[in-house]
């Protein structure tokens, strides 16, 4: 192989498996000499791969962790499996890696090649997640169109159904995505509407970057996140909240998201109080997933709905009980 930059790619593709290389099997496999395999592997260490050398008669190579992420090599089966992973993710906002997992799917597909976007398509069409709470999903190619625009700041214009089902075109400035950790939005300044919006991203369709650039608003708020927080709570009364766990607290916190955290007020008790911005069948559903004995003391239009969906789902069970289940395998 006497294409300098392509044998690198190969050696570099070799050493990020998990094993030790002996000098003489790389010569062989790339046709060349062990000298050369010694230049190119001083040349991989210039550009910041961490390849260690081991001591012996043969003498082998291995790629070590370093102080920083180099550049990978993958191969077709490895890129799909890694976009198809970060499209799981993306799509439905696993909390603390929704963000990176945007970014990294919208490097990774702007470089795949067609043959490959269309394997990851045919995958990602041919199978259905298991999801929690309303079941609003996100399309990663809507979520990556828009990661781009706001990355590039590109104008982009889409299709926008609202809460009432009312459907519009809007063309907007788009600052940032944000995730609240079962649904992800969008902050933009619309355009059409002289001013600063939320659009929840599974409600967008057919994203489509202008090519027009931008330059950045500033922001009446500080952050993206505190107006989309403000913007949450003007379309919806806040909930007084207070309820009482039968569980530990940190037990009590494992389902709930960062800003709900309960307090300990006795072994094995703990007890939550918090304003917060979410309809109350939400809440009702969320307490539910605690998986915790609770005591729900407010509010009262909260206690009706806790009522409702334990009485359905009461009735839920008797009218399945001792009736088969679905077939497995």
């Amino acid at each position: 192989m006497t294409d300098t930059p392509a044998r690198l790619l190969r050696l570099l593709s070799l050493l990020q498996t998990p094993r030790e290389w002996p000098g003489p099997e790389l010569a062989e496999r790339l046709d060349v000499s062990p000298r050369t395999i010694r230049r190119d592997i001083d040349r991989l260490r210039e550009l910041g791969y961490p390849v260690e050398a081991s001591k012996g008669a043969v003498g082998g190579y291995r790629l070590v962790a370093g102080a920083a992420m180099p550049p990978l090599v993958l191969d077709d089966d490895e890129a799909v499996a890694i976009a198809v992973g970060l499209r799981a993710g993306a799509g439905h906002a696993v909390e603390g890696v929704e963000e990176a997992s945007v970014r990294a799917l919208t490097k990774l597909e702007q470089v795949l090649p067609s043959r490959l976007r269309h394997r990851v398509s045919t995958l990602q069409s041919a199978t259905l997640p298991l999801t929690r709470g309303d079941g609003a999903t996100v399309d990663a190619g809507v979520l990556t169109a828009l990661a781009g625009a706001v990355t590039g700041q590109e104008r982009v214009r889409f299709a926008y159904r609202a809460g009432d089902g009312a459907e519009s075109r809007r063309q907007v400035e788009p600052y940032r995505l944000v995730s609240t950790g079962y649904r992800w939005y969008l902050v933009a300044y619309d355009l059409g509407r002289e001013d600063w919006r939320t659009f929840r991203v599974d409600r967008v369709g057919d994203p489509f970057p202008t090519g027009a650039r931008f330059t950045p608003r500033e922001l009446p708020t500080g952050d993206a996140a505190t107006l989309l927080e403000r913007s949450l709570r003007r379309r919806r009364e806040e909930v007084e909240l207070d309820v009482t766990f039968a569980a530990p607290a940190e037990q009590g916190a494992r389902r709930l998201p960062p800003h709900l955290t309960p307090v300990a007020t006795g072994e094995g008790t703990c007890r939550l109080t918090a304003r917060v911005a979410e309809s109350v069948e939400w809440l009702a559903v969320r307490l539910a997933l605690t998986g915790c004995d609770f005591t729900l003391h407010g509010p009262d239009a909260l206690a009706t709905h806790v009522a409702e969906l334990g009485a359905r789902l009461s009735r839920a069970g008797g009218q399945g009980a001792g009736q088969p289940g679905p077939p497995s395998g």
